[in-house]
């Protein structure tokens, strides 16, 4: 497999969501799909999801809030991953898939408008788990809605505001931390000077269309891998999210 090809959704409710990922999906073709905010459990995610055609899937849900998704094309992947959740995982926000040295991860941070300590403490676990990973020689692609823009060029500047939780200092640096241990930003690193680069939009005034948003959802990758190109997929959906999608070149 010359290259590996990574999507990665905030849904915003998959029952509501399930004729555009199917859609999405077919149209595609990722080797792996990570969801977040299924808005879901388990049993209520749609027949047609369940077991998306050609894929392993991994669904991680328990109410009607949170909940994640692992999806890997099966032709893609010869050996079975094995499915795991980090001890820190609480309210269904996290689900890796182990292949050898590989884990892939799809990850919803709290948003922490309601317990911010509670998101500060779930990113400092984060930052101690991809740090064992590459103590132990292994590769991580972390992908999700990790509900924090990294800088302020990642908020449109009609919404910047440092006291609103997304942007404080704290969370920035938080983050900071998080890519200091190895990971790389790729959508950043593949366009550095793009100034409107955003994956969220609050869901009024036109605001997506207008591309008044925020830089919320991420692929952070090993510096290992090499990323050939990432993409915001604005126009899919109707989630006030769009789509990440990046490629890596495993040549």
């Amino acid at each position: 497999m010359p290259h590996l090809k990574i999507a990665t959704w905030n849904v915003n409710g998959i029952r509501a969501r399930e004729t555009q990922l199917l859609e999405w999906v077919q149209r595609e073709r990722p080797d792996v799909v990570c969801l977040q905010e299924l808005k879901s459990t388990v049993a209520q995610v749609p027949p047609s999801l369940c077991e998306l055609e050609g894929y392993r899937c991994y669904w991680h849900g328990a109410r009607a809030y949170s909940g994640v998704g692992l999806h890997l094309r099966r032709d893609a992947f010869a050996e079975e991953p094995r499915f795991l959740h980090p001890t820190f995982d609480y309210e269904t926000r996290i689900v890796t898939a182990q292949m050898g040295d590989l884990n892939l991860v799809s990850v919803y941070v709290p948003n922490g408008g309601k317990d911010f300590p509670a998101k500060m403490q779930f990113l400092r676990e984060i930052e101690r788990y991809v740090t064992e990973i590459h103590a132990s020689g292994g590769r991580v692609v972390l992908c999700g809605d990790i509900n924090i823009t990294r800088t302020e060029r990642d908020v449109h500047p009609k919404e910047r505001n440092p006291t609103l939780v997304g942007q404080r200092p704290e969370e920035r640096e938080m983050l900071e931390r998080i890519l200091s241990q190895g990971l790389v930003d790729v959508g950043r690193a593949l366009d550095p000077d793009n100034e409107n680069l955003f994956t969220w939009w609050a869901p009024w005034r036109n605001m997506r269309q207008r591309n008044i948003g925020w830089r919320l959802d991420y692929v952070l990758a090993s510096e290992s891998l090499k990323a050939a190109q990432c993409a915001v997929y604005r126009e899919v959906g109707t989630s006030d999210h769009a789509p990440v999608v990046a490629v890596f070149d495993l040549k």
